[in-house]
């Protein structure tokens, strides 16, 4: 499982952070570019950096909730279970 530290900011934690991509991924109109996603992420809040938001991207990627195609960024859609069987 994957916890903050008690004593860290929790907007710049990689969990909140990768929401807010989810987010924006979600509410932008037409292609998603990595560069305009990164304009966004970083006016959003002054103390974030480029390294978080790849960290972020990283994140996200790894845990096969986003996927890259021709340096645009989609959310993954999963097929839901129906049944059990």
């Amino acid at each position: 499982m994957i916890r903050p530290q008690p004593e860290a900011d929790l907007s710049l934690n990689i969990l909140v952070l990768g929401s807010e991509v989810i987010k924006a991924i979600k509410n932008q109109k037409g292609e998603s570019s990595i560069h305009k996603l990164l304009k966004k992420f970083l006016k959003k809040d002054n103390r974030r950096t480029h390294r978080h938001f790849f960290d972020t991207l990283t994140f996200l990627f790894t845990i096969n909730a986003i996927e890259e195609k021709d340096y645009n960024v989609e959310v993954v859609k999963y097929d839901t279970q129906k049944t059990l069987l």
